[in-house]
């Protein structure tokens, strides 16, 4: 069986790396702390972290004082209170003056599980990515996720870093590279592009396993980075494939599915047809229950696959 990291773990061991390096990394968390696994960080470096209650909107306001005063503060809570209850102190206090605060929201999407609808975030992709000055992330899995918190901290301004609760397959080693603004292209394909983020890349891989039983060559594309979007890549994979499957654990509303068709729209509009949470809440399940009963899964994706592909147009 392969190995299995949530990137929140990842994230909480990125931290205690990166606090090594650089001091001026700072640490707050919303009472959250064990959940989040900001608590290494805090172990190692007291005097870096601020345990600031359950006070989303004040840990923010905070943050972007500490940021203000050169410090590099990442602030952590589950992504529905760090994006719902604090929305309004990161678009004027963080977003609008551009200030160098990294939002590391874990516990997003459906896969929270048993916690339910209230708890599991759908929309906040949509939140953070209308935001101006506002760069999203969203690792696949825990070597994606060091490096993206690597990447955060050399990038100047606001990150939002979406992060996940579930053990998630490893598929990448030291060797992979992430780039903020840039997708990976795992796999080459003329007949459909699969374009994935998150839990669901690994979906998405499988579901290219499944299609080349049947004679059909899938791309897959894993987009971490939502904002800034790579639309090169992206229109690349499009011209090369003539359909497009994107898919995510997130509404189909202004995440990744959106941020795709927006591209292509404007590039090279080709057939797209969109794995994701149809605009609905969840609610209490395990995360493999869920999963299924949202269609995200490889079987969902590779079905959409051969439905996009039918609506190609002629000697494509």
């Amino acid at each position: 069986m392969a190995e299995k990291q949530a990137t929140r773990d990842a994230y909480g061991k990125a931290l205690v790396a990166l606090g090594a390096e650089n001091p001026d990394i700072v640490v707050l968390d919303a009472d959250l702390s064990k959940s989040t696994k900001t608590a290494e960080f805090a172990k190692h470096y007291p005097e870096r972290f601020f345990n600031m209650g359950i006070a989303e909107q004040n840990m923010l306001g905070t943050a972007a004082g500490l940021a203000a005063a050169g410090k590099i503060p990442f602030a952590s809570t589950f992504a529905v209170f760090a994006t719902g209850r604090a929305f309004e102190q990161i678009r004027n206090s963080i977003a609008y003056p551009k200030l160098n605060v990294k939002i590391a929201a874990t516990h997003a999407g459906i896969t929270v599980g048993e916690d339910g609808a209230s708890h599991q975030a759908l929309e906040d992709i949509a939140l953070m990515r209308a935001l101006p000055n506002m760069t999203v992330l969203v690792p696949a899995d825990g070597e994606e996720t060091r490096q993206a918190v690597a990447a955060a901290v050399q990038h100047q301004g606001p990150v939002y870093l979406r992060l996940g609760r579930l053990d998630v397959p490893c598929l990448f080693g030291a060797g992979y590279k992430f780039a903020i603004g840039k997708a990976n292209v795992l796999r080459e394909g003329r007949d459909v592009a699969l374009v994935a983020n998150g839990v669901l890349v690994a979906a998405a891989l499988a579901a290219a396993e499944e299609l080349a039983q049947e004679g059909i060559q899938a791309a897959v594309v894993n987009a971490a980075s939502v904002k800034p979007l790579d639309g090169d890549t992206i229109t690349r994979v499009a011209q090369a494939a003539g359909a497009v499957v994107t898919a995510e654990e997130h509404n189909i509303i202004g995440g990744l599915g959106s941020a795709v068709a927006e591209a292509l729209g404007e590039t090279f509009p080709v057939p797209l047809q969109r794995v994701g949470v149809r605009d609905v809440f969840g609610e209490s399940g395990r995360p493999s229950e869920l999963l299924a009963k949202y269609g995200l899964t490889a079987g969902a994706i590779a079905a959409a696959a051969r439905e996009v592909m039918r609506k190609k147009r002629p000697g494509v």
